[in-house]
Formats: C-alpha cells, sequence, structure tokens
C-alpha cells in the first residue's frame, strides 16, 4: 500500500477475546505493536502468539499512556507514523487502506476516522455530538470526530505528545488541539461505525465531566483564538 515505515498501534487492557483476531487482520497491512497497560489476562500472551511486538505499562495507566508508551516504541524504532486502532473489534482493519491511501498522497499529520452519529447507542451519540459542537467553537475549526480512536499520527505530532500527562481517552482530545496549535494539518477519512454491548461501560455523567476538564485545560495549553 505504501513504502512509508508505518506501524499498527493497538492499545490494550484485558482484551483476550477479540485481540488475536484483531492483530491477525492488522498484520495483513502493517507490522503490529500491541501496547498492553497492565492487563490481568491473557492478552499480552496472546498478541505474542498471534505476531505482534509488546511494550507493557506494569499498571493499569490509562489508554492515554498506553498510547505514549507506543509513541516512543515507534520513535526510537524509525518509524514515521502509526495508525490507531482499538483492540476490541470497534475499528475494522480492513479500513487501514483508506488511513494509508490518505496518508500516501496527502502526508497530513493526523487522519482520523470519521464515523456516522446516526449509527451510534444514544449515550455515545449525544457525548459524541455535544463535544463536536465545542471543540469546533473552541479550534474555530470544521473538527468532524474529535472523539474517534482511529487515527494516523505522523512522528513530528507524536514527538509534540510525548510529554502530556492526559491518561485517558482526554488524550485523543488533546491531540487535536495540539496539531492545530502548531499549524500542522488533519485530514479526515469515512470509517464504519461499529459498537457491540459497550454501552454498558460508560457512565455518561463521568464522560461528560471528563469531557469538560479536558476542553478547559487544553484550550487554556493550546490558545487557538
Amino acid at each position: 500500500m505504501t513504502n512509508q515505515k508505518i506501524l499498527a498501534l493497538i492499545p490494550a487492557y484485558n482484551e483476550e477475546i477479540a485481540i488475536q483476531a484483531v492483530v491477525r487482520e492488522t498484520m495483513k497491512y502493517l507490522p503490529v505493536l500491541v501496547s498492553d497497560d497492565g492487563s490481568t489476562d491473557a492478552t499480552v500472551e496472546l498478541s505474542r502468539e498471534s505476531g505482534a511486538m509488546i511494550v507493557q505499562n506494569e499498571d493499569n495507566l490509562g489508554k492515554g499512556a498506553a498510547l505514549r508508551n507506543g509513541f516512543r516504541h515507534a520513535l526510537e524504532n524509525g518509524y514515521q507514523a502509526v495508525l490507531i486502532l482499538d483492540a476490541d473489534g470497534q475499528h475494522d482493519p480492513n479500513e487501514i487502506s483508506l488511513f494509508l491511501e490518505s496518508y500516501r498522497q496527502n502526508k497530513n499529520n493526523l487522519i482520523i476516522g470519521m464515523r456516522d452519529f446516526t449509527q451510534m447507542p444514544f449515550t455515545r451519540r449525544l457525548a459524541n455530538s455535544l463535544g463536536s459542537v465545542l471543540v469546533n467553537r473552541l479550534t474555530r475549526e470544521p473538527i468532524l470526530d474529535n472523539q474517534s480512536g482511529y487515527r494516523l499520527i505522523d512522528a513530528k505530532l507524536m514527538n509534540l505528545l510525548l510529554d502530556s500527562q492526559e491518561m485517558g481517552f482526554e488524550f485523543e482530545v488533546e491531540m487535536i488541539f495540539a496539531c492545530l496549535y502548531a499549524g500542522l494539518s488533519i485530514d479526515w477519512v469515512p470509517i464504519k461505525t461499529i459498537y457491540a454491548n459497550e454501552e454498558s461501560h460508560i457512565n455518561p455523567l463521568s464522560h461528560i465531566n471528563n469531557y469538560f476538564r479536558i476542553l478547559r485545560r487544553v484550550s487554556k495549553k493550546y490558545p487557538l483564538s
């Protein structure tokens, strides 16, 4: 698909049910690094058996911490970009080619998979729709999907994010602000909107509170207006 040196980065925490299938499908396109975030099940062993490289947090620190662990590995090993996708099957590995083709053509620093909000469970649809309105207002840019975890990030942006203190999903929102503040470019590719029974794990009030917190923090750290 491309002669660029790109690594698939899969953050994972207790994903023994789906991780082997995700790794094997992803390896059809790219080498795979699983960044384990302190799993207590067989995630690491099954990932390794499937052919993935592994980096680990000894404790469960959060998705942001797992991603930065993966960034460090990628940068230390000369990768020009990482393609991030979730370990639970929410992202279709067969859509990796969309990101690779977009990167090959345009070399954008950040490419985000854009979902169809109407296909989401109600809580997620509400959170994403509200989040888009707020982020667009703060950035004064048309940010089409700010919470999608399916994204390609180049080395320049990875380097800018290594000192972040965000540990959870908030890191993905900070990534957008950091990219724009540095004058880097963002692109979008349409992806499938896949949900299984993830809805039961979401605390809507906690999610919204955390989201407002990160928006207040990053808008001060990266003033765009």
